[in-house]
């Protein structure tokens, strides 16, 4: 695999994300077949790159209540 360039990434929190910052993650887009996430409390430690097909069953999951706390 070869590394990704996320030097221009613009990343985006949910919008469900509050200002009180919280455990968010951030993602950036263009960047198929994977989708770049990181911890947006710390935004230049490691990037963790899932498969596009995996994030979206992922985000499925998530809206359809099959995963809980």
């Amino acid at each position: 695999m070869r590394a990704l360039d996320l030097n221009a990434a613009t990343w985006r929190k949910s919008s469900y994300s509050n200002q009180d910052g919280g455990q968010c993650l951030e993602i950036a887009d263009g960047f198929a077949p994977v989708v770049p996430v990181r911890d947006s409390k710390n935004p230049h430690g490691p990037v963790l790159a899932v498969a596009a097909d995996g994030w979206s069953s992922f985000v499925s999951a998530l809206r359809n209540g099959e995963l809980s706390a």
